[in-house]
């Protein structure tokens, strides 16, 4: 079955993480169920030890009536506590108690400045301690006492803030520029039309032109591989 501050989730929200208070909170909370539990054996205890008489039934059911006192209301303070569900999601914080009344309350992470956690020893031993978000203002918004975790739980708050303002101010990058076209062929761009093919020569035209390109070439006036290349071409026109 879904929890409670699950179904509080809107369309793509996810939880990033869960928390509740540490389990000291439950001793310190309960601390007077605990002390009348305590009492409620003492008193069950000299019950058995006193000899049968008004005073012994005094006793014994002051004690039994402290210890249906006191296991009633520790269940309340486990109830209670385990009832707890504090998240961290990707768009606010969430926090919901009570057992049977339920109350939400909850901090849009872009609303968020910053979280003081403040831990003493024992708490950073244990790892515990009290969280209070605030808003840009510097105002507290809400307050987080002996939350388990709290160092997990502050950061993580902070990334989800983080990835939040990420995606809100993202500039997408600009289309790639399209690859230019291909250029057209010389005669769909209007060009000017390709010169004539060369006309074909008598073999004693071609001779000539031989003899005159070696003596250009003995003279210097051409190097050899432009002899050679003028040389192909006149042998082609054949």
């Amino acid at each position: 079955m879904a929890r409670y501050a699950d179904r509080l989730l809107a369309d793509g929200e996810r939880v990033a993480l869960r928390g509740r208070q540490h389990m000291l909170a439950t001793i310190i909370e309960g601390r007077i169920p605990w002390a009348l539990f305590a009492l409620s054996i003492v008193l069950l205890l000299l019950d058995l030890q006193l000899e049968p008489s008004g005073v012994r039934d005094l006793f014994g059911w002051f004690g039994l009536a402290l210890l249906v006192i006191g296991l009633v209301w520790l269940a309340y303070v486990y109830l209670n506590w385990f009832s707890q569900d504090y998240l961290v999601t990707n768009r606010r914080v969430v926090k919901v108690e009570g057992i049977l009344s339920k109350r939400a309350a909850d901090s849009s992470l872009e609303k968020i400045n910053d979280a003081v956690l403040q831990q003493s020893v024992l708490g950073r031993m244990l790892g515990y301690g009290d969280l209070d978000i605030l808003t840009a203002n510097e105002q507290s918004v809400d307050r987080y006492r002996m939350l388990s975790e709290a160092q997990t739980f502050k950061r993580t708050m902070l990334d989800e803030k983080h990835k939040l303002e990420q995606d809100a101010f993202q500039i997408p990058a600009p289309p790639l520029r399209a690859a230019p076209p291909p250029a057209p062929e010389p005669a769909l761009a209007g060009a000017a039309p390709a010169a004539p093919a060369a006309r074909t020569m008598t073999s004693e035209e071609i001779t000539g032109a031989l003899g005159d390109l070696a003596d250009l070439r003995d003279r210097g006036a051409i190097n050899p591989e432009e002899y050679e290349a003028k040389k192909q071409e006149l042998l082609g026109r054949l």
